[in-house]
């Protein structure tokens, strides 16, 4: 039987990959915003010096063991273009990471060959900060490249191996301790939701866990008070995990906190509007999918319209839920100085020109949070049951309330997991999200190789 060959989507993904890593390198030839600190630490791994270390890096050394490993390997040599190389391969290994996670949400057979990706996954690997972060010396892609393995490999049942891809994770970003217990809980609920007892023997405990758009308020509380009786059913799959954690334990002690390096501008915040500003980026960059599910853009209207006003309960709750969160928007919102200075960034100017427009507008966009919220639930929760569904954004809180400042790349992972989870986006549905990346990915990349400014710099996300 011949191999199956490699689709061409997947071949024009690699090879428009290396043209933008090769016109990169041709305009961008000395390290640039993180990496001036990334790059010449990857070089001392590679002369063998292992102590030096720049106390402002704040990420453990993993990206650096990945190009000491692949310089081994394939004798590169350790210059700004062989390192970038690292997180591209990252990239082009990405579509072939996410195939068997979108396969598994959709309960599909993935592909015979680790070469033949399925559509939506090259699609979602050509979100805007994947691709535009894979062409530079960052940790992003390859920490996402992990984060989404062990999560893959806890849904294969497959956990002593999940939990030693989770501690690598670890090593290029220390929060993904938090997608470590997400891969094991979302393995769990998977499995408790279809496990069945063998014929002839004892029923099985069971999970109270209802259909997503089924469920009411009160069935959260129910499901809390049923987990102790399936407790003896998943606590073996906890033990790697556990260890991971214990590990991770250690190094917390060991460092004095989770922050390796420059902890005077990473002090640990409640800053409960980024969780807000997650569900907005969410929303901006996740529309095609969301718009794509039965019944459209109207439909998904229809729906969220009866979540936060169909019932004189259901206006009550949405009114009260904008008071708490207008309450917490003034009570904690943190701006950063990075946020206030960093001309470079896009956030600078959406800050400045969106949020500071008014001092009304922060408050005034408190109903679109909540309806985007309302049409994520939906969407996902169209195949999932209840704490499926709520497992992500209970996993997104402890990841982005510490962080004081508003940077896209903090919400890269969560939002992958969160789009992986959008079952039954048609053909048309992907093509609309496939050219609103593209759109995206060639405005940022030009404007970054093509449009850099006297005294100001590149500008990136």
């Amino acid at each position: 039987m011949s191999a199956t060959p490699t689709p061409a989507y997947y071949v024009a993904f690699c090879a428009i990959a290396v043209a933008v890593l090769k016109t990169v390198n041709e305009q961008v030839t000395e390290p640039y915003m993180d990496e001036p600190f990334h790059v010449p630490q990857a070089q001392a791994y590679c002369k063998g010096d292992y102590w030096s270390w720049d106390p402002k890096i704040t990420t453990p050394p993993g990206l650096y063991v990945f190009s000491l490993v692949l310089k081994k390997i394939f004798l590169f040599k350790c210059n700004i273009s062989m390192l970038r190389l690292t997180t591209m391969l990252s990239l082009l290994s990405l579509p072939i990471t996410l195939t068997p996670l979108i396969c598994y949400r959709k309960r599909e057979r993935p592909p015979p060959s680790v070469t033949t990706p399925v559509l939506e996954a090259v699609i979602l690997a050509s979100f805007p900060l994947a691709w535009f972060f894979g062409f530079l010396y960052y940790t992003e892609v390859p920490s996402l490249v992990s984060v989404v393995s062990t999560v893959v490999l806890a849904s294969q049942g497959r956990h002593w191996l999940a939990a030693l891809i989770g501690l690598v994770s670890c090593t290029f970003r220390q929060n993904n301790i938090i997608w470590v217990l997400y891969a094991y809980a979302a393995s769990q609920l998977m499995y408790l939701r279809f496990r069945r007892a063998a014929p002839g023997a004892k029923e099985l405990a069971k999970l109270h866990d209802p259909p997503a758009l089924e469920a009411r308020p009160v069935d959260l509380l129910w499901s809390v008070l049923s987990v102790p009786k399936v407790l003896p059913g998943i606590l073996p799959a906890l033990v790697p995990y556990a260890l991971v954690i214990a590990a991770f334990g250690v190094f917390v002690v060991w460092n004095g906190g989770i922050v390796l390096g420059d902890k005077s501008n990473h002090i640990p915040a409640f800053h409960v509007p980024q969780l807000y500003y997650f569900v907005g980026f969410a929303t901006a960059f996740g529309w095609p999918a969301l718009v794509s599910g039965r019944g459209g853009l109207l439909g998904l209207v229809h729906e969220v319209r009866v979540r936060m006003f169909g019932s004189k309960k259901n206006a009550a709750v949405t009114c009260v839920a904008s008071a708490i969160m207008c309450l917490t928007i003034h009570k904690f919102t943190i701006q950063h100085p990075f946020l206030l200075s960093d001309n470079r960034h896009y956030t600078f100017y959406i800050w400045r020109r969106v949020f500071l427009l008014h001092p009304l507008v922060p408050y005034i966009l408190v109903p679109g949070y909540i309806a985007a919220a309302w049409a994520w639930y939906i969407r996902i929760g169209d195949d999932q049951t209840l704490l499926q569904s709520l497992l992500l954004p209970v996993c997104v809180v402890p990841t982005l309330l510490p962080t004081p400042l508003l940077e896209p790349r903090y919400f890269l992972i969560p939002y992958i997991l969160l789009r992986a989870q959008v079952k039954n986006v048609p053909l048309w549905g992907l093509g609309l999200e496939a050219l609103w990346y593209a759109a995206i990915n060639g405005v940022t990349m030009w404007v970054f190789l093509y449009k850099e400014r006297a005294g100001v710099g590149r500008f990136m996300w």
